[in-house]
């Protein structure tokens, strides 16, 4: 039986986004889904936006280093980079709390994940932000401006998020995807929020 495909669009800064894509991955094990990975950037989605804190904006000018990283990856060594880069970032920025260690993260998954050392130098280049904001617009454009990351794409459909920790494991994973599929295959609905009490679970 062939598998299904699911498009995943991340920004490997977002914890919210590193706990879906943990997810994925056990929906993944579960349903015949082949995932395909994408980068999107916060730094582009508010770029134009006036009503974020400057705390924020400083944080999303430091945010683009890992997605040119990974994009640039993807245009010179190929698209089977792009989920290893990511867990390995991811790992390290969100499991391990590495944040303030940025370019140390980025050197430490560019050999965790058998690339040249040289390939760090995609981390400070716009050379590839042509492809980097059209992977961006691809995902956003499927859910609307109003939205972030991660965006899921699947049989037709697209959605934000779910925002969700701990990431389900085994069947429970399996269990949420399917509502989640079908909620969002209804063409009237659009959202379903409550507060969130809780931060990441990294686990």
């Amino acid at each position: 039986m062939t598998d299904d495909v699911a498009d995943f669009w991340f920004d490997p800064a977002c914890p919210w986004a590193w706990m879906t894509s943990r997810w994925m991955d056990e929906v993944a094990k579960v349903r015949n889904i082949t995932v395909n990975w994408h980068v999107m950037s916060l730094t582009v989605l508010n770029e134009d936006k006036d009503d974020i804190s400057e705390s924020y904006r400083a944080s999303l000018a430091t945010a683009m280093a890992p997605v040119r990283l990974i994009n640039g990856v993807r245009e010179v060594h190929g698209q089977e980079y792009v989920k290893p880069l990511y867990d390995a970032i991811g790992t390290r920025y969100h499991p391990q709390g590495r944040r303030d260690d940025q370019r140390q993260v980025l050197i430490e998954s560019v050999a965790e994940v058998g690339l040249p050392a040289e390939a760090i130098d995609l981390a400070d280049s716009g050379a590839h932000d042509e492809s980097l904001r059209a992977s961006h617009d691809r995902g956003i454009g499927l859910v609307g401006q109003d939205v972030g990351t991660p965006v899921v794409a699947f049989n037709g459909i697209a959605f934000f998020g779910p925002v969700v920790t701990p990431a389900p494991k085994g069947e429970e994973a399996g269990k949420l995807w399917d509502a989640v599929v079908q909620a969002a295959g209804f063409e009237g609905f659009f959202e379903l929020k409550r507060t969130r009490t809780r931060g990441p679970i990294f686990d």
